[in-house]
C-alpha cells in the first residue's frame, strides 16, 4: 500500500519499493523451480529399491558372492579384509549342528570373538525374524568356547596364541555346574 500512494506522488521513494517488489518476485520464482525439481525426485522408497538391486548386483560379483543380500557395510569391509589376509574366518559349531562363520581380524582376541558372534547372531535374527533378544550375559554364563579340547577362558589372549587359524572350528561347549 505504501508504494502505491508513493506512486501518486510521484516520489522516489516509491521506484524503489517498487523495484525492491520485483527482486522479491524474481527470488520467488526460482523457489517454483526447486518445488517443480522435487516432484521431478523419486520417493525415498523408490531410492531404496535402485540401492538395493545395485547392492544385489554388487553382491554377486566372485570376492563378495558369499555375503547375504541385505549386506551390511560391515560385513563387505569384513570380506574385503578376508581377501586381503588382514582377517580370518572362525567357525563356531554350535550344539544343534549348525556352524556359523564369523570373520574376525588376524590379531583377535577371545572377547573380539565373542563381539562378532553376538553381531553375527543379531544380524541373522534381523533378517529370519525370531527371537527379539538373547542374554549374552546368560549365554556366556552358561556356555564356553572350546578349541581342540582347550577353553577359551582368557578374553584377553589371542586366538593366535590358542593355535587357532583361518578356517578352525571353535565349539559352544555347555558349562558343567560345580557342586
Amino acid at each position: 500500500m505504501e508504494v502505491e500512494q508513493n506512486l501518486s506522488t510521484g516520489g522516489e521513494r516509491g521506484i524503489v519499493l517498487q523495484d525492491e517488489e520485483v527482486k522479491k518476485e524474481e527470488d520467488e520464482e526460482p523457489a517454483a523451480d526447486t518445488e517443480e525439481e522435487d516432484e521431478d525426485a523419486l520417493p525415498h522408497s523408490e531410492i531404496l529399491d535402485i540401492f538395493e538391486e545395485g547392492l544385489a548386483r554388487l553382491v554377486q560379483d566372485p570376492l563378495l558372492c558369499d555375503l547375504p543380500i541385505q549386506v551390511t557395510l560391515e560385513e563387505v569391509n569384513s570380506q574385503i579384509a578376508l581377501e586381503y589376509g588382514q582377517a580370518m574366518t572362525v567357525k563356531v559349531l554350535k550344539a544343534d549342528g549348525e556352524i556359523m562363520p564369523i570373520v574376525v581380524v588376524q590379531n583377535a582376541t577371545v572377547l573380539d570373538l565373542k563381539k562378532a558372534i553376538c553381531r553375527f547372531m543379531e544380524l541373522k535374527q534381523q533378517r529370519e525374524g525370531g527371537v527379539k533378544h538373547v542374554s549374552w550375559r546368560y549365554v556366556w554364563r552358561t556356555y564356553h568356547l572350546v578349541f581342540q579340547g582347550e577353553k577359551l577362558e582368557d578374553d584377553t589372549m589371542r586366538l593366535k596364541d590358542y593355535g587357532i587359524r583361518n578356517r578352525d572350528e571353535v565349539t559352544f561347549m555347555k558349562r558343567l555346574r560345580k557342586k
